[in-house]
């Protein structure tokens, strides 16, 4: 008899071939029964708690399979395609999982019958091919050059991104602040243009957008108080300077023979100290602004010369001021010139609830703005944060590819009855898996009645009759528990949310579906210890 040949360390675990494949698909079946109750506008909300003891309750899709610790290594998968569809595009997190729970799905009845992994690939890619191409020929260009269309399509945009969101009893209200917040950025529209603050306290329509900068008043010391505030168009000096008397080094050591001498260090330092300050009252700036701390004597030197100033701001608000009001962040006082220093038309500290902030508007070069956020539980405003963050994605994709489809499922039934049509042409394997992917996308509308308590079926029924009339715009009716032509209803979502989770869901699904093995390596210290020989001996491998 031969020996054993062992290639692995002991205590590897690998597993191989079609038990695999299911055993994988089984595992992202799990995950996708997590988040499958959040679709829509009648989703509810999952509450998790980490291992701190932190709570968290959302309704996003990319925020819960963040927090799930998968370890799984194929399920692993989804929460990559949550991500991804999340940075992307910021909408549509939910859909890409689910959709590409219910792809596997789908395939699973093909691979327990024998079918080979490629071919079924192939038929899942041309599907995916076959839809986006659909969806690109159908979706609605409405006119750019036409500014209150543009605003229209875009409100409707935001409010149907808001629609299964805790906040969409006033998605009215958010979607046109949303819109107004994106109009206000430059061409490339940036996103960390748009600060987020969050005040805990007064009602969710308390909730204010500043057409400029606005922070939190940051750590004071006395003299603060004398400060006015209030300017009119005040220069603004932005610094990266101390402007405090410094503690010595802990290794720092400086050899006196007398007082004197000690006196003549102090002083020094006391002279650098005023000749910086000096040096910023003469440049004529009003309100100076350091990313490093403002010490008590120049509070109370700018105090005494009505000047403002605030130490220690946070790096992205000091950036977003020097893009809002122009000058530039110093690092030196030696050269302070009115090219250097910022402006705007009105500086005020005004209190928002608990908290004091620092507002700047009117700024000659506002390609930013900021969102405060009212409401009462600390978690309500995360969950409002991130409701605002997926609807701004949305509303900047829609502002650059203007193509929009209706949602509500109706997208998604009209695709399904375009790859059956499609599938009856094709002769082989290929008619039963584009088949299959045809059913699979009816998944979307599906979950929307259940998670709403409708009869999914009669509904999905009702659809598909729709949809072979040559209603193309017939989706899901969650108010009246009908179905109603999404078109008109203003249920939009842009063309690129729905390509984007197509394209993930289906490479996941590929993915999945192409990896036969997992080799499982011990843990260290786990597996059997290796054996002790002589020194010198030649160990088995």
């Amino acid at each position: 008899m031969q020996p054993q040949i062992i290639l692995l360390k002991e205590g590897t675990e690998a597993s191989q071939g079609r038990s695999q494949i299911i055993s994988n698909i089984n595992a992202c079946q799990a995950i996708v029964d997590c988040v499958r109750t959040t679709l829509g506008p009648r989703g509810m909300d999952k509450l998790m708690v980490e291992a701190q003891g932190k709570a968290t309750i959302s309704n996003d899709g990319a925020t819960i399979m963040k927090l799930l610790d998968v370890v799984h290594p194929a399920a692993k998968t989804l929460v990559d395609i949550a991500k991804s569809q999340d940075a992307e595009v910021g909408d549509g997190t939910t859909s890409v999982v689910i959709l590409a729970g219910e792809f596997l799905k789908q395939m699973k009845p093909f691979i327990e019958e024998g079918v080979h992994s490629q071919i079924i690939i192939r038929g899942v890619r041309k599907a995916t091919q076959l839809a986006i191409q659909f969806i690109n020929e159908i979706a609605i260009k409405p006119k750019k050059d036409d500014e209150v269309e543009l605003r229209q399509l875009l409100e409707k945009c935001a409010a149907t991104a808001m629609g299964s969101k805790l906040i969409n009893q006033q998605k009215e209200f958010f979607s046109k602040m949303v819109v107004d917040a994106v109009m206000m950025l430059d061409e490339l529209l940036p996103l960390n243009m748009i600060g987020i603050k969050k005040v805990p306290g007064g009602a969710l329509e308390d909730t204010l957008l500043v057409a400029g900068v606005a922070f939190k008043k940051t750590f004071s010391y006395a003299g603060f108080e004398m400060q006015p505030k209030q300017y009119t168009s005040p220069k603004i000096a932005l610094l990266n300077i101390e402007l405090e008397l410094k503690a010595e080094r802990d290794n720092a050591e400086i050899r006196l023979e007398n007082v004197e001498e000690y006196q003549k260090v102090v002083d020094a330092e006391w002279t650098i100290l005023y000749d910086k300050l000096e040096k910023l009252h003469l440049s004529g700036a009003k309100a100076v602004l350091s990313k490093l701390p403002i010490g008590d004597v120049a509070t109370q030197y700018f105090a005494d010369r009505d000047m403002f100033c605030a130490g220690r701001v946070p790096d992205e608000d000091l950036k977003r001021t020097m893009k809002a009001c122009g000058g530039s962040i110093l690092t030196t006082v030696a050269d302070l010139s009115d090219s250097v220093l910022g402006t705007c038309e009105h500086f005020e500290e005004k209190q928002i609830g608990g908290d004091r902030f620092n507002i700047f508007t009117g700024c000659p070069q506002a390609k930013t703005c900021t969102v405060i956020i009212r409401g009462g539980a600390e978690q309500f405003m995360e969950e409002t944060e991130r409701s605002l963050h997926d609807a701004i994605m949305i509303v900047r994709r829609a502002k650059k590819n203007d193509a929009v489809v209706a949602g509500g499922g109706a997208i998604e039934m009209e695709l399904s009855k375009h790859l059956r049509d499609v599938s009856r042409t094709i002769a082989g394997k290929e008619q039963m898996l584009i088949s299959a992917i045809a059913r699979a996308l009816e998944i979307i509308p599906r979950q929307l009645c259940d998670n709403a308590g409708f009869d999914s079926t009669n509904i999905l029924n009702k659809l598909r009759q729709k949809h072979a009339q040559g209603n193309r715009w017939m989706g899901v009716d969650i108010l009246n528990e009908d179905v109603a032509d999404n078109m008109e209803k203003c249920v939009w979502e842009p063309s690129l949310v729905k390509i984007n989770a197509l394209s993930a869901a289906s490479e996941a699904t590929c993915l999945i579906l192409s990896v036969d093995e997992t080799i499982k390596n011990p843990k260290s210290g786990e597996g059997p210890s290796p054996p002790q020989g002589r020194p010198g001996a030649r160990r088995p491998f």
